[in-house]
């Protein structure tokens, strides 16, 4: 992603008193953090029937995108194969990130190559080569949601990406 395309704004949470002006937006340069010292990343997808699932993962947040794997058999990645649409969000409740969006495979060697080092930088006993990781998922941001629990109402804020 690089260079953040969104619109800033305030999240869409009647009768949870958000503030209306922008006094206590959060920057993306926060986002930005909480994503990248993660080691968990929740991904939320529908199975086929509808159903919710969720489950961690392990992740890099690189260059503002976030990449991670699953095995090819899994629920996950059947689910993401046949409906792309996700919501992942960090650990943590209270320093809170959310997305909604899509993902997509990633197949750009380049790319994969950073993505690889940083996996081995990040989770110091797993250290991927580029082939096990071509065809890894790429979250492709609708939405971004952040708040800090302690300062709900005042740094609840909300991204809306172009495109």
């Amino acid at each position: 992603m690089g260079e953040v395309k969104a619109v800033r704004g305030r999240p869409k949470m009647r009768d949870y008193g958000i503030a209306t002006d922008e006094k206590g937006l959060m920057d993306w340069a926060w986002v930005d953090a909480e994503m990248a010292k993660s080691r968990n990343y929740w991904i939320c997808s529908t199975r086929p029937d509808g159903r919710p699932h969720a489950a961690p993962v392990w992740g890099v947040w690189l260059d503002g995108a976030l990449y991670f794997g699953t095995s090819p058999t899994s629920r996950k990645a059947r689910n993401l194969e046949a409906r792309p649409q996700v919501v992942v969000h960090l650990e943590s409740g209270d320093d809170t990130v959310i997305f909604e969006g899509t993902v997509r495979k990633e197949y750009d060697r380049d790319v994969i190559t950073k993505v690889a080092k940083a996996y081995g930088e990040k989770y110091v006993s797993y250290k991927p080569t580029v082939d096990e990781l071509i065809g890894m998922w790429t979250l492709v941001p609708a939405v971004a949601m952040a708040w800090v629990e302690h300062d709900f109402p005042k740094t609840a804020t909300r991204w809306d990406f172009e495109g």
